[in-house]
């Protein structure tokens, strides 16, 4: 009762506000109004709007237009290759209040406990992270992962305070044929949010998989694609990663009609091209730039995500909402200069402040020691499947080409771009390898590798000469995961990932700093590719079209079978 009166009476200006935002303009996401007058917070909460107020602390902010929090409505934070701690600490001071996150990569490799790191974690935060529970661990039966997670055991996990639903369910197909395990997760979630995966899909397929309770989707990548999955009720998560881009295809759809059942997200971003682009902010920027509506981008941004997730306590500077507020220059430019998460100011005291606790899922890279000679290619066909990388999408082609037989192997062919791409086991479970070709990266020497490996997280190596690629996969071993690139017997570069192989207990200043010496090292054996890490990481993810590969072999992902 002592915090309502204080809210009411901070409210009506009977007594001072604990803070004040001063000469400040107000972006209204309703209206599309700018508001002139004060913003007066209460603890966490906005009491006052469009009036006068004093403050026992007053912050002027004249000439800035303020905007409600920017809210990622998906992301896996291990993409950023980063602990939750340094995440906060390198998208909060941009704006982003709220990231909705998935952490089914680090499920993928330990299970419910890496679920719990992500949970006990989000306790500690500046920002509000918000923890689904993962949908599909593994993403299919075609791969060896770390774990496996049922229904019974999300039951374990639910009703967290930081919860909100199920996570992105990846295997649509399971959902069409009614795979019983399937169901019983989706039934499990029945009237909760779920968070769906459906790249492609389209017709009575699509009415069926929304019709089981999925509710938002972030997989489009043509306008045609969104529209119709606006049309049929799912709200649309507009994705720009590090690896799909999306933003530029679908920004045509971003409209004030149309904005109410739009969102933004990132999925996968890491560090570096955080610092040289941005995060949200690079999304609200670019969409004005390619002519959205700045009301548009912003509701995207924060109101209308927090209305698909029902977080009705947010997405506004109004009376009752959290003081999520971001103090920007001007609208296009979208750069904070001023950020508010639950009225607490970002800045350096206020992460150190913050409690923290110890990492999870070290030694998790049990793979077999590869010699050279694991890398042939055995068979009596020349005709050869090839996966075709796409720059920017994780979608790719399913190639054809003749490769010809010497001494009992298929040999890289750099002339063509044809280079050898393979998948370890690395959990310990069977060591399993498979080997194919995928054309794309532009490599003429060398070898790079990484434990960063959807959704399994096996290790993933791609080269042109199978020494490298022996030394870069073996050496992943030793520092406990992480992305490596090889040449002439050479590690050139390395991040080290320690935690589960996949994100990195160092600042996340000295993972971007080390990504611009993996990036330069790439670059040296020919790659053309601008992230070639994470695009190699996604070569190995079977639910998404149309050629794949895992530790069991080449993936025909619109058949979903492994190619005999």
């Amino acid at each position: 009762m002592t915090q309502l009166s204080q809210i009411i009476d901070q409210g009506r200006g009977l007594t001072p506000a604990d803070l004040v935002l001063k000469g400040g303009r107000v972006l209204d996401l309703v209206t599309g109004e700018l508001l002139e007058g004060d913003v007066a917070i209460c603890g966490g909460t906005i009491v006052g709007t469009c009036g006068s107020y004093t403050g026992t602390r007053e912050i002027d902010v004249t000439g800035l237009i303020l905007v409600p929090g920017f809210i990622d409505t998906h992301l896996h934070i291990e993409s950023s290759l980063v602990t939750p701690f340094e995440f906060d600490r390198c998208v909060l001071p941009r704006g982003i209040t709220t990231a909705i996150c998935d952490p089914h990569e680090i499920a993928n490799v330990i299970g419910l406990d890496g679920i719990r790191y992500f949970q006990q974690a989000a306790m500690h935060t500046l920002m509000d992270i918000r923890v689904q529970l993962s949908s599909c661990v593994p993403s299919t039966d075609m791969e060896t992962a770390g774990a496996r997670i049922d229904a019974t055991d999300l039951a374990q996990v639910m009703n967290h305070p930081k919860g909100i639903g199920l996570a992105e369910f990846m295997n649509s197909p399971g959902v069409l044929f009614k795979d019983p395990v399937v169901l019983e997760k989706l039934a499990l979630f029945r009237g909760q949010h779920i968070d769906g995966h459906c790249p492609q899909l389209s017709g009575n397929d699509l009415n069926a998989y929304i019709a089981t309770g999925i509710r938002t989707e972030h997989e489009a990548t043509t306008a045609d694609e969104a529209l119709e999955k606006l049309r049929k009720g799912m709200r649309v998560l507009i994705r720009e990663g590090s690896v799909s881009k999306d933003l530029h295809a679908l920004a045509p759809i971003i409209t004030e009609r149309n904005s109410p059942y739009i969102c933004l997200c990132t999925d996968d971003r890491n560090p570096l091209d955080i610092a040289e682009y941005g995060h949200l902010d690079y999304m609200i920027r670019t969409a004005i730039e390619l002519g959205a509506p700045p009301l548009a981008a912003y509701r995207a941004a924060s109101l209308s995500a927090a209305e698909a997730f029902g977080l009705k306590d947010r997405g506004l500077i109004a009376p009752g909402k959290r003081a999520d507020i971001v103090a920007l220059t001007s609208l296009e430019q979208c750069d904070a200069q001023l950020v508010l998460c639950n009225g607490v100011e970002v800045t350096d005291a206020a992460f150190a402040a913050r409690d923290t606790i110890p990492p999870v899922g070290r030694h998790s890279v049990n793979a077999p020691t590869v010699t050279p000679d694991h890398f042939r290619t055995a068979g009596n066909r020349t005709e050869t499947d090839v996966i075709g990388i796409i720059e920017g999408k994780i979608i790719t082609e399913h190639l054809h080409e003749v490769i010809p037989i010497v001494d009992g192997d298929k040999l890289p062919d750099p002339a063509r771009d044809l280079v050898k791409i393979a998948v370890i086991e690395r959990h310990g479970k069977n060591g399993n390898m498979a080997t194919g070709f995928v054309r794309g990266f532009g490599l003429q020497h060398g070898a790079i590798a990484g434990t960063v490996c959807h959704d399994h997280h096996n290790i993933a190596v791609v080269g042109t000469d199978y020494a490298d690629m022996a030394l870069a996969a073996n050496r992943l071993g030793q520092i406990e995961g992480g992305f490596v690139v090889a040449r002439d017997g050479v590690i050139l570069a390395e991040l080290p990932l320690p935690v589960a192989g996949l994100m990195s207990l160092d600042p996340f200043e000295s993972v971007r700093d080390q990504l611009v010496g993996l990036r330069a090292a790439a670059r040296s054996l020919g790659v053309v590719l601008e992230e070639p890490f994470l695009q190699l990481a996604f070569l190995a993810l079977p639910v998404i079209p149309a050629l794949k590969i895992t530790d069991r072999g080449l993936v025909d992902v619109n058949a979903f079978q492994i190619i005999p």
